[in-house]
């Protein structure tokens, strides 16, 4: 595709990466085939071609509208078009740039405005997550009428495993627990599903890994992201680098991923940072060491867990960013395959729920159009339970469905099992 860009983005970073992206389309048009919204409004502007010629409007100068703005939004980010692109064109990449132009010169309404704000300032922080969710469920049963959609947003409170009281010497002395990983508590996941990285150093631990969640370590920095504010998350994977970086010069081997959103960001820190002299080496170290929980346990000896499953149905969503996000491995399947479920078959299992992170928020109609489309292929083979790799999409499944949701890591550990290190910060080796 030629391209014509304005001068005054020409030979900015973003403006040579857009030119670079725009020049490996050739407007062939197989991204259509894998496009949730375009799947579902049939609008050439709500496909990836066509919000690839917007932005292409916009960088050559011509005036965005709150049309044009609408288009971008609407886009999942589910990079289901990557995967089918024959030219390989980084769309997501083009996104955001297009989605942050787009924002400087269209004034978003108040309301949206605050909500986006209100996005930024709560969901981020963990902290502030909590107690927002505290909160809300204190307030679920007064969520009537039109406030009923944000109730069943909330997600129920969940009963915490008990850990060891040991000493943390003698926790992490015991033989055979050589190798170190860490791993990202995140922004949603400890309050809404606190017991999952519980359960993964529970796992982990009988392999001899020991997983660590620095505390200083915060948002993998997606949502800042992919809502127009890319300096802010930057600056929150210059935080995560800094809190992993002595964990990782004292040996730590990986950065387990049990969130596959958080994962396809932190994967990409190494792009993200790539012009910072003071980040670009260690971003792009970080990115080579992350992986997600599947890819660390596949390598491992899964006889030893038994059969656990013991042929129960399970039907599983893999969540796009770990079907589609480049460097992430996906071997979900395979290992609960290993340890005895049997799992359903899912119609066009390639297509989003809908959660996209904050999507289903900003777009709830378009949203839950997804997820009712999701929800009826997934249970179209009559499983017992739901599973999947992500807390966003774990959680949009859960508000609706009518079966459990759970993260697949819950079903490799049997109620029987002896409790492990919890996932905390020891002091640092000297």
């Amino acid at each position: 595709m030629q391209t014509n860009i304005i001068d005054a983005l020409r030979d900015t970073a973003d403006g040579q990466e857009a030119d670079r992206i725009l020049r490996a389309c050739t407007h062939c048009g197989f991204c259509t085939a894998t496009c949730p919204t375009y799947q579902l409004l049939g609008d050439e502007r709500d496909s990836p071609r066509g919000r690839i010629y917007l932005i292409k409007q916009v960088l050559e100068g011509e005036q965005p509208t709150q049309k044009t703005q609408l288009h971008l939004d609407r886009c999942l980010t589910c990079r289901a078009c990557e995967t089918t692109c024959p030219s390989g064109v980084e769309f997501a990449k083009l996104a955001d740039i297009g989605r942050d132009l787009v924002d400087q010169q269209v004034e978003r309404p108040i309301a949206d405005r605050m909500l986006r704000w209100a996005l930024r300032h709560f969901v981020a922080y963990r902290r502030r997550f909590s107690l927002l969710i505290g909160f809300g469920r204190l307030a679920k049963p007064l969520m009537v009428g039109p406030l009923a959609p944000l109730g069943h947003k909330i997600p129920p409170p969940r009963k915490r495993i008990a850990w060891p009281t040991e000493p943390e010497s003698d926790r992490y002395a015991r033989a055979g627990q050589k190798r170190t990983m860490l791993v990202l508590s995140g922004c949603v996941q400890p309050a809404t599903a606190p017991n999952t990285n519980a359960h993964a150093a529970r796992i982990l631990d009988r392999f001899g890994i020991r997983l660590i969640a620095a505390s200083e370590a915060t948002c993998c920095g997606a949502l800042s992201q992919h809502l127009s504010h890319r300096e802010e998350a930057r600056d929150f994977a210059r935080t995560n680098i800094d809190a992993w970086w002595p964990y990782i010069e004292a040996g730590a081997e990986a950065i387990v991923m049990t969130a596959s959103g958080c994962g396809a960001s932190v994967v990409d820190y190494g792009h993200m940072l790539r012009n910072d002299p003071d980040y670009a080496d260690k971003a792009a170290h970080v990115s080579a060491l992350t992986r997600d929980l599947s890819d660390i346990l596949a390598a491992e000896d899964l006889s030893t867990l038994g059969d656990l499953g013991g042929g129960r149905r399970v039907a599983y969503h893999p969540p796009c960013t770990l079907q589609n996000a480049p460097a992430l491995q996906d071997h979900v399947g395979e290992i609960l395959k290993q340890v005895g479920y049997e799992l359903t078959p899912v119609p066009d299992k390639h297509l989003c729920c809908g959660s996209a992170g904050t999507y289903s928020i900003l777009q709830p109609a378009m949203a839950n159009e997804l997820r009712q489309n999701k929800l009826t292929n997934l249970q179209s083979g009559s499983p017992e339970m739901i599973v999947t790799a992500n807390i966003g999409c774990q959680l949009h499944l859960e508000a609706a469905s009518g079966l459990p949701v759970r993260h697949w890591i819950e079903l490799l550990e049997p109620e029987a099992m002896v409790a492990a290190p919890p996932v905390q910060q020891p002091a640092l080796p000297a």
